[in-house]
């Protein structure tokens, strides 16, 4: 669980820090619904740009984000409806966009979630504490970003072979920068890592989101509720909600499910991952090129009982398209097939991730022989902006993109997705699934296989997680009329 035991000498220390800084930390609350937060806080947001390193920015960690750059405030939640002429099939599928939190990618209200509990309860304490952010990618971005906005030290943790984009923008905020052997399938080198700075460093906190209980939490009440507000403003009358989908990774964003099947309680949670390293699907191995999914390991959070499909996506079909979704020849040649400009615009929102949940929702519809009456959702992390060096080799290897090579990525990667290595768990493929955390939390990482089998077997486990919401939230709320009084 989370732990809110609050260290007062510590929290005098945070507090003083805060005021300092004028720092005013938002609650969940105010993240899901933005008519909560203070007119004095959106006057001075109207002048401080999305990704300013400036504390108010932490109120902009939302989906409700106007789509601008600067200055913007609070509108719906962004998100984009995916017409047949991209999906290939009749049911509705709903993308909400990750590009417009602060850091470009919803990363940035994961580790919120993790580092602000520790705070508010004096746990972490900025004056003497580094926080370090293991991460495949955008998780060391947003602890980075939401370290430096609440004044903490932090050191980011990614392998070497992320993307020249992501290693810029730490160079630019975070304050310690560690690449590690590998590509984004190299997990286990990144807690390596960890263990070894805890060894070295005794003021070094972790916040590992493959473990931390606040990356489900997050995800669960704040990305949750942004999911249902998009399908409950958009589904017509006799409309199902089928599915929600996203890709493995730390399984944070996995916990949206959580809450959609609550409310929809017909819905599947289906959980994607690369083909070239199917861990859930095989227990398998390997490396691939969907960049910001960690794998080669369950994580700590993943609510596999809740798990009723696994899809695996070749990594060529998500490059592929990265090029058809951003090259000018990729966008005339989409409006041949009837893809409207408006659609078209947003597609570049779409990182190589977020493609590859576009097309596991794509299987997921054709396996269940979806139509018009049924809606699907899923998440597009971040966009390919922070991907363009990928752009650029593909270019170097493959040459100019034509109008023949949108021609075959459109028809070949896209319309021609088919139901191979896709897996409808039953209850022991699911436990198979949760038996496999074992080897990386108990025997590697120390965990309790006590806490383990409760993950299994206590269906109350994971709603008390979800029950903490609230009592953060009562935290947050003390902290901040401490610094303010």
């Amino acid at each position: 669980m989370i732990d809110l035991t609050t260290n007062e000498k510590q929290l005098a220390n945070v507090v003083q820090r805060a005021k300092e800084k004028n720092i005013i930390i938002p609650t969940f609350a105010q993240q899901k619904n933005p008519d909560l937060i203070p007119g004095k806080i959106k006057d001075e947001l109207k002048n401080i740009g999305l990704e300013d390193l400036h504390p108010r920015n932490l109120f902009r960690i939302s989906w409700k984000n106007e789509p601008q750059k600067h200055g913007g405030l609070y509108g719906s939640v962004n998100y984009v409806e995916i017409p047949p002429e991209i999906s290939g099939v009749k049911a509705r599928i709903f993308v909400i966009l990750g590009h417009w939190f602060p850091i470009r990618a919803h990363k940035v209200g994961a580790t919120f979630g993790c580092l602000v509990p520790q705070l508010v309860t004096g746990q972490f304490d900025p004056t003497t504490h580094e926080a370090a952010w293991p991460s495949t990618g955008n998780f060391c971005r947003g602890g980075a970003y939401n370290s430096a906005l609440l004044g903490c030290k932090s050191i980011a943790i990614l392998p070497e072979e992320m993307s020249a984009e992501r290693f810029e923008w730490l160079q630019k905020v975070a304050g310690e920068i560690i690449a590690t052997p590998g590509c984004e399938s190299n997990v286990k080198e990144i807690f390596d890592k960890c263990w070894e700075l805890k060894r070295e460093r005794k003021n070094v906190v972790i916040f590992n989101q493959f473990e931390e209980p606040g990356n489900h939490l997050w995800h669960y009440a704040v990305t949750g509720n942004a999911m249902v507000e998009v399908l409950k403003n958009n589904m017509r009358e006799g409309d199902r909600c089928r599915a929600v989908i996203s890709s493995s990774g730390s399984a944070g964003t996995t916990a949206c499910g959580d809450l959609i099947k609550e409310v929809f309680p017909q819905a599947k949670i289906a959980v994607a991952e690369a083909l070239q390293c199917p861990t859930l699907l095989y227990n398998g191995f390997g490396g691939h090129k969907i960049e910001g999914i960690g794998d080669k390991h369950i994580p700590w959070i993943h609510n596999t009982r809740n798990t009723d499909l696994v899809v695996a996506v070749d990594d060529n079909h998500c490059m592929n398209l990265s090029r058809l979704f951003n090259e000018e020849k990729g966008h005339e040649y989409l409006k041949t097939q009837g893809v409207s400009d408006e659609v078209i615009a947003q597609l570049p929102l779409f990182g190589i991730s977020a493609i590859c949940n576009l097309l596991s929702t794509i299987k997921v519809a054709k396996y269940y022989e979806m139509d018009e009456k049924d809606v699907l959702i899923t998440v597009a992390t971040d966009g390919m902006d922070l991907y363009q060096t990928r752009i650029e080799q593909l270019r170097e290897e493959f040459g100019d993109y034509r109008e023949i090579d949108a021609a075959k990525d459109y028809h070949a990667s896209l319309m021609a997705t088919t139901l191979d290595n896709m897996l409808e768990l039953t209850y022991y493929e699911k436990k198979r699934i949760h038996s496999l955390k074992y080897y990386t939390w108990v025997e590697q990482q120390q965990r309790d296989v006590k806490e383990l089998d409760a993950q299994w077997q206590d269906p109350q486990y994971w709603k008390k997680i979800h029950a903490m919401e609230e009592k953060i939230d009562e935290k947050i709320m003390e902290f901040n009329e401490r610094v303010q009084g």
